[in-house]
């Protein structure tokens, strides 16, 4: 695993807990923080957050880590590719984009992270940016106008940058 990923570490998430403030009021801003620093909400530090919260069972974390689409119980890529596939992006063609990105890293049978960790490729309702269709959103950089030719030279480049080059 790289560095954020890995075991689940009570200190990281006791810091959290304190910084948020123990309250059930409190409780999607420690889940996100927490999904920050793992990339995910790993199951153990779900029911653990559910015993040091007040007001709030391991059953009540799982069930808002489930509820809301932000949250993932899979680790996710230090690269996040968001497509979008609402009506004005799957018109003008996000679907060839998407299926050459899932060809190119080998996803198959429901997975959509990479061995490696460094990509997470998934497709969202409607990202907000119909006049740009089709659309793709990298780590919350936003892609307009999206070819399957500009999303290899995307991917390249942060390639590229990873290997240092």
């Amino acid at each position: 695993m790289n560095g954020t990923q890995g075991t689940f570490d009570k200190s990281k998430v006791d810091e959290i807990i304190k910084n948020c403030g123990a309250k059930k009021s409190n409780l999607i801003a420690i889940l996100q923080k927490v999904q920050e620093v793992y990339r995910y909400l790993p199951e153990e530090a779900m029911t653990y957050i559910g015993t040091k919260v007040e007001g709030v069972s391991p059953a009540t974390v799982f069930g808002v880590a489930t509820f809301y689409a932000q949250f993932s119980l899979e680790p996710k890529g230090k690269y996040e590719i968001k497509l979008c596939d609402g009506t004005a992006c799957h018109v003008r063609g996000s679907m060839p984009v998407y299926e050459s990105i899932i060809q190119r890293f080998k996803l198959t049978d429901g997975k959509y992270t990479t061995e490696d960790g460094l990509f997470s490729v998934e497709t969202v309702s409607c990202l907000g940016a119909c006049g740009l269709a089709p659309v793709v959103v990298v780590n919350g950089k936003v892609y307009p106008q999206m070819t399957t030719d500009a999303m290899k030279v995307i991917i390249d480049t942060i390639l590229e940058r990873e290997k240092g080059g």
